[in-house]
């Protein structure tokens, strides 16, 4: 019965995604989300109590696919220089296939974004633990040299964060995107200021 419920949740998640993307937070409504979903408004208010809700659990679950692919990285058997290379790649990445999947929602998530902290608090937990899960393993191979690995885990952390929203508006020269060639910029900016040796 569970899994019946979170299939049903997750099919109305989705439908208000796609709705959100092709006409907007502001022009969807909560029946256009029952029609579309072919559930009932009583169906889908047992799940979300508003429109606002379901926005929020759109979000949650974009968070959630971002966070899996980052953990895959960091699950890799690479070296750790490596892995954090590729774990800021797989970063942008990720946030060019939200600008994509996502439509006109890409600019309500990431303008709204910094007004819902309550609902990636999770997620930013999440990858400041994976960071220093990395870096960790770095300074244990001698790739690193960082006093304190949990305070350099959150300062990437938040400068990822703050790469968000330029990136997605296409405001930071070679960020933009479609255009992913200055990405080594990014990385060495980020990734040289800690780097003892090569790897």
């Amino acid at each position: 019965m569970a899994t019946a419920m979170a299939k049903t949740r997750d099919k109305l998640i989705e439908v208000a995604r796609l709705l959100f993307a092709r006409t907007g937070l502001e022009n969807t409504t909560m029946n256009d989300i029952a029609v579309a979903s072919k559930k009932g408004r009583r169906t889908l208010y047992t799940y979300f109590k508003s429109k606002t809700d379901i926005y929020h659990a759109v979000i949650e679950s974009e968070l959630n696919l971002l966070y899996k692919s980052l953990e895959t990285v960091a699950k890799k058997d690479l070296p750790a220089g490596e892995k954090l290379i590729e774990f800021i790649n797989i970063r942008l990445e990720s946030i060019r296939n939200v600008v994509f999947r996502n439509g006109t929602l890409k600019a309500d998530f990431f303008r709204d974004i910094w007004r819902v902290e309550n609902v990636r608090r999770d997620f930013d937990t999440r990858e400041i633990s994976t960071i220093q899960s990395i870096l960790d393993e770095g300074v244990k191979t001698g790739v690193f040299e960082i006093e304190n690995t949990s305070s350099m885990a959150a300062i990437l952390h938040y400068a990822f964060k703050g790469l968000e929203v330029p990136y997605i508006r296409g405001m930071m020269r070679g960020l933009s995107a479609s255009d992913t060639s200055n990405r080594d910029n990014v990385i060495q900016l980020l990734f040289n200021g800690i780097k003892r040796n090569k790897f």
